[in-house]
């Protein structure tokens, strides 16, 4: 009787970074096979029946999910093994990358991303943290950042435009939204402490970046037991267009209107926001946002 080293659902995002590398699930597949574990290649036309066959496959039995594409697939991985044992594999092959680039994995490289996959397999899982987000009843898992401002705003635009393909995307649409956007009311409750702000742009990270790169929270540790929430104040248009060169380096943070403090948790409410996860539409504020410690174990 033949035996396997173990089960590995890969579950596949075959339209990530626009189609254009639809190669990569299956040189994950094909590698898993040749190394004597047993892959069990999920695909679907799209998001939530992706996300539902997946579920079905891990809940079949799984010694480890692996998922293939970019954010998003590490959101839908993420919410299905946040909180358990199974830990969780990225080959990112997506626009942003944003989870991956945190955790170290190879970008860009598919040899060498699937490299360093099957050398995480033989090795014991990174253990980080998790966080959640509170809303409207639902808990979403997320592993990046939650953004819920200007932020979230330039995602609802960036989702819907279909040019241009990569990390650009972002930054027009950022120029798009930045002609017409001003600074919203929230109440901000940090530790069950709350108080009233006006911001341009407000954040909840766990990892350091946001839209392949902005490095929002360059201080932000994935295994900290905290969370760092980034506010940017009211300041002049062309004085935002200014500093948006800043955060991809990190360099932002030293600007007065530049706002960084460590929380374990964070009430957001704002009557006009929307609130994104991992770049997920999660929903309208008001949100709850809190950090469980060593909730994910990663193949990293």
């Amino acid at each position: 009787m033949t035996t396997t080293r173990g089960r590995i659902v890969v579950a596949i995002n075959p339209e990530a970074s626009f189609g254009t590398r639809r190669d990569v699930g299956p040189r994950v597949v094909s590698a898993l096979g040749a190394a004597g574990y047993e892959p069990v290649s999920v695909t679907q036309p799209n998001g939530e029946l992706l996300r539902r066959e997946t579920a079905l496959a891990v809940e079949a039995g799984a010694d480890a999910l692996v998922v293939v594409g970019g954010d998003g697939m590490v959101s839908l991985g993420v919410n299905i093994v946040a909180g358990t044992q199974i830990p969780l594999g990225i080959v990112p092959s997506g626009t942003g990358n944003d989870a991956a680039l945190g955790l170290g994995l190879p970008l860009d490289d598919t040899d060498a991303a699937i490299a360093a996959l099957m050398a995480a397999l033989e090795r014991e899982p990174r253990v980080i943290d998790a966080g959640r987000v509170h809303q409207g009843g639902l808990t979403t898992w997320f592993v990046g950042v939650v953004s819920a401002g200007f932020d979230s705003v330039v995602n609802e635009r960036a989702n819907r435009m279909s040019h241009p393909r990569g990390k650009s995307r972002y930054t027009l649409a950022m120029l798009r939204e930045l002609v017409t956007f001003k600074a919203l009311e929230y109440t901000v409750t940090i530790d069950g402490r709350a108080d009233t702000t006006r911001a341009m742009l407000i954040s909840v990270a766990n990892n350091q970046s946001i839209g392949g790169g902005m490095r929002v929270a360059p201080e932000a540790e994935l295994d900290d037991g905290l969370l760092d929430l980034f506010i940017v104040t009211p300041m002049s248009k062309i004085g935002f267009i200014r500093v948006f060169p800043k955060v991809f380096s990190g360099t932002h943070t030293s600007i007065p209107q530049v706002r960084l403090s460590r929380v374990r948790s964070v009430r957001l409410e704002s009557p006009n926001a929307i609130a994104y996860a991992d770049g997920e539409r999660v929903g309208a504020l008001p949100i709850d946002v809190d950090v469980v410690p060593g909730a994910l174990r990663v193949l990293a």
